[in-house]
């Protein structure tokens, strides 16, 4: 029992969920001390503070409302909470800020249900409110950044039972505006007449990949090949900066399958381009973000594949190299998805609505590898570096792949076959490849983790003689694909595998019959070489590993329907008030356990049970003699004495009964410890830009990414010129077109001044047209600094972007510009005006020198164009031209 001052006592429970960080629960945790509640010690994650600090503000006297909001002012980093209690019982409460996480509201009939995700969401309606973490209600105001919603049942349907507030706790009013429509429906969730969503999923890859070629190109009567890949996918700047030969590096990222996936296309991408002054890198998303991040990376390209375009490391990876001036290309399953707002293109697999269900994503991968070739095809074709006959040969081999993963699919039988017995009588288990099949091992190898619940290792087939044979493993082999000289080798290996005691299951191809006697199933996909021995491989290896999971539910499913049994008859046993001696003599329970215990046997003397631990099996052998009475029920109480839940032994064996289910229960669509609703991940810190401009930035509540990530780096540059920061002005942008274009109608507000501004006057005070230089500010998305056109003073102009990277606000700072600056600092901060400067001077075949800038004040060589100051360096040099 609690006693909070607002609810007085009662047995009061607060439950709550989190997507995404709270990073200072630490120094949280011990505020709650100081104040008087104790923190147990169990309480290591943030997830678990969030219920103590709402606690925390409700003994101050708080109502649960007011205290929720308390709490998740507190909160650092990027978070999606959501939190009920029997205080209040009907509401839900949710609250959501930053960039990593969503949280989507579904307007129901009756009622509102609430995801991570739109697709969990429209098996029950497609109309939704997306909550906006990222916009402060108050520009410039941090701590009007975040909402929270209170969802009430008892206001009616809609927008009416939505109780919506910013951070400050200031009322926000919800219109028809915020209600959005998906564009996904039932049809692209229907599981149809198969048994679980993943065989569904893979029995619909082939489709998936057709879907993704669809469109993509076209191949002429001579082979000429004509991408049609727009600038949705490929923008034109990316392509520009490809040909010019600005590319320097590719970062092909994702994160779990996702990754894998990378490491296949960078691969096929490292091939196509081998010639191209470019370097492919495939990395972990959370490596790029966390490792591999350079202050500048105008010269990258970073290509990211998500299936859910939700991915936590992944969407924080692309947003930060976004600030860096990186280029951005998603390889993306899901329309309206949070990741199609972060990049530049989005290529998407399938139709971009073939949703996965499965929480073990497969179908999406075939077509993020198949998306990824065609990019990299379409790079080549930008580069020169393959001749169009080469090209439409690989991309008629892609066209091919959909029809033999068809014969593997109806083969599929024999995988069943293969996999259904082995898999229950080995406890520990790999997954081999070598060459590109390597990242088929790592994807299959995750998808047998996920299925089967166990830690699989991955490992090059050459390596695994020297790693940990001694386990006696069971050991499926990728090999379809490989070349003659490898198959030779991976035979001999298989041999070694076997004769060290270890269950060998081998995936090669049609025709090969070197590996019947030497392993103990064969598994035969079509003949096939790069790049598509990696999806046959993988294809294989997830229906294995779904029958393999199959198999160990079916002992699960087996030890329910008895545990079920059992339960009916002790049921009958409490109606008639028998003793416990009395139920131990009941004859139908001893007919149910000999039906069973004969079935349990046959699986212990088969070796079935590797996956149930020695203590669960034993314990039901024993517990089986307890239960018939053949051995003393005293002895029972002994030998169970700090175990036991009662003094009954046929309540001990259903107990056990339900610990060896919970041990072999494989779901298949549902993962143990994971959601599908709720997308985790990394949440990196972005380590926000220092100097006087971001400070700035900083006290008005904006980030790095409300500008434009080429603005971040200009800024970067610029403010090594600035002496300080005076003062500045802030206005509001409205009256823009959808794209974000000025008109007729555009105006711009002043709505804060600080320092030098204040007092000073301006016809922006009250709304008025927006022209001039800020409206070419606007219109062209670019930071200006130079000087200002009425007064001469040193200015710099910012515009800041929000939903959609539209302008919403301009950022005028009243500055010093540092005029001790030397020549070389003077042309960094000119950037690209150095180089168009130097050409127009040796255009008079006046060679360039340094010495030009000296004496030039850097807001004259800010502010004004390469002529102007052209001229006034041949004013001090002498005019070539007289």
């Amino acid at each position: 029992m609690k006693e909070y001052p607002f609810y007085g006592k009662g047995a009061w429970t607060i439950s709550a969920v989190l997507n995404g960080d709270i990073d200072n629960h630490h120094v949280l945790r011990g505020a709650i001390g100081e104040g008087g509640v104790s923190a147990s010690p169990d309480v290591t994650t943030d997830t678990k503070t969030i219920p103590l600090m709402v606690e925390h503000y409700l003994y101050q006297g708080h109502d649960l409302k007011e205290s929720f909001r308390r709490a998740v002012c507190d909160f650092e980093g990027s978070h999606a909470v959501a939190m009920g209690s029997n205080m209040e019982p009907g509401k839900v409460f949710l609250a959501q800020k930053g960039s990593g996480q969503t949280i989507y509201v579904g307007l129901l009939d009756d009622g509102y249900m609430f995801a991570s995700e739109v697709y969990g969401l429209v098996e029950e309606t497609r109309r939704f409110v997306k909550m906006d973490g990222e916009t402060p209600r108050v520009p410039g105001d941090p701590a009007t950044l975040g909402q929270l919603f209170i969802l009430h049942d008892d206001r009616g349907p809609g927008l009416g039972g939505i109780e919506a507030m910013s951070y400050d706790g200031h009322p926000l009013i919800l219109g028809d505006r915020d209600v959005s429509f998906a564009q996904i429906t039932t049809r692209d969730i229907d599981r149809g007449e198969h048994p679980h969503f993943l065989i569904k999923e893979i029995l619909d890859a082939p489709s998936s990949i057709r879907k993704t070629l669809r469109g993509k190109y076209f191949i002429s009567e001579g082979r000429g090949v004509v991408f049609n890949l727009d600038e949705g996918v490929v923008d034109g700047r990316t392509r520009e900066d490809l040909r010019q030969g600005r590319i320097r590096n590719i970062f092909v990222v994702g994160q779990g399958t996702a990754a894998v996936a990378a490491a296949a296309v960078a691969e096929a991408m490292a091939v196509y381009l081998r010639t191209a002054p470019v370097r492919v890198h495939a990395r972990k998303s959370s490596d790029l973000s966390g490792f591999l991040l350079d202050d500048d990376m105008s010269d990258t390209i970073v290509i990211a594949i998500t299936q859910s375009g939700t991915t936590t490391d992944t969407n924080r990876a692309v947003s930060m190299a976004r600030l860096r001036g990186a280029r951005l290309i998603a390889i993306v399953n899901r329309r309206q998805s949070d990741i199609t707002t972060k990049v530049d293109g989005v290529f998407y697999t399938s139709d971009g609505r073939d949703i996965e269900m499965s929480v073990a994503s497969t179908k999406a991968f075939y077509s993020q590898i198949v998306a990824g070739y065609v990019l990299a095809l379409f790079f080549a074709q930008l580069l020169k570096t393959m001749p169009d006959e080469a090209i439409a040969r690989d991309i008629e081999t892609l066209e091919d792949a959909p029809d033999l993963m068809m014969r593997v699919i109806r083969g599929r039988d024999a995988i069943r076959k293969s996999a259904w017995n082995l898999v229950r009588r080995k406890q520990y288990w790999a997954v081999v490849g070598s060459g590109i099949n390597k990242v088929a091992s790592d994807e299959v190898r995750i998808k047998l983790s996920e299925l089967c619940y166990k830690t699989i290792s991955s490992d090059v087939i050459e390596d695994k003689k020297h790693i940990d044979l001694s386990s006696e493993p069971l050991i499926l082999v990728c090999a379809a694909g490989s070349p003659e000289i490898v198959i030779d080798d991976i035979v001999k290996d298989v041999a070694i595998f076997k004769a060290h005691a270890a269950t060998v299951v081998v995936i090669t191809d049609e025709g090969e019959d070197r590996f019947d006697g030497i392993s103990d199933a064969v598994v035969r996909v079509p003949r096939a070489g790069f790049p598509l021995s990696v999806i046959f491989n993988t294809l294989a290896g997830h229906l294995w590993g779904y029958y393999a999971a199959c198999s160990l539910d079916e002992l699960a499913s087996t030890m329910k329907g008895f545990r079920t049994s059992l339960a009916e008859i002790t049921r009958g046993h409490q109606s008639r008030e028998y003793t416990v001696y009395e139920s131990i003599a009941d004859r139908e329970l001893h007919r149910a356990i000999d039906t069973y215990a004969a079935e349990f046997k046959r699986w212990r003397a088969r070796g079935e049970l590797a996956s149930m631990s020695n203590e669960v099996a034993s314990d039901i052998a024993l517990l089986f003699k307890y239960a018939k009475g053949k051995l003393p029920v005293e002895d029972f109480w002994m030998e169970f004495e700090d175990r036991r839940v009662s003094s009954s032994p046929i309540d001990m064996l259903d107990l056990t009964l339900k610990r060896a289910v919970d041990e072999l229960s494989r779901p298949v669509d549902a993962i143990r410890h994971q959601a599908k609703t709720v997308t985790v991940g990394t949440s990196r810190k972005t380590e926000t830009p220092r100097g006087p401009v971001f400070e700035v930035f900083g006290e008005l509540g904006f980030t790095p990414e409300s500008i434009h990530a080429k603005d971040v780096l200009t800024l970067k540059k610029l403010q090594s010129a600035i002496d300080r920061v005076n003062g500045y002005t802030l206005y509001e942008v409205e009256g823009l077109d959808e794209d974000g274009m000025p008109t007729e109608d555009s105006t711009l507000a002043i709505v804060k001044r600080m320092g030098s501004a204040t007092g000073m006057t301006s016809r922006y005070d009250r709304p008025a047209p927006l022209k001039g230089t800020k409206n070419t500010i606007v219109r062209t998305r670019k930071v200006y600094a130079g000087t200002g056109r009425s007064d001469d003073a040193s200015i710099v102009i910012i515009p800041i972007q929000g939903p959609r990277r539209i302008i919403t606000h301009l950022l005028l700072l009243q500055v010093d510009f540092d005029e001790r600056i030397g020549t070389e600092q003077k042309k960094d901060v000119m950037g690209v005006k150095t180089n168009d400067l130097m050409n127009l001077i040796n255009e008079y075949n006046i060679p360039w020198k340094d010495a030009y800038l000296e004496g030039l004040a850097v807001k004259f060589l800010l502010g004004e164009d390469v002529e102007v100051i052209k001229n006034r360096i041949f004013e001090q040099i002498g005019n070539p031209a007289e």
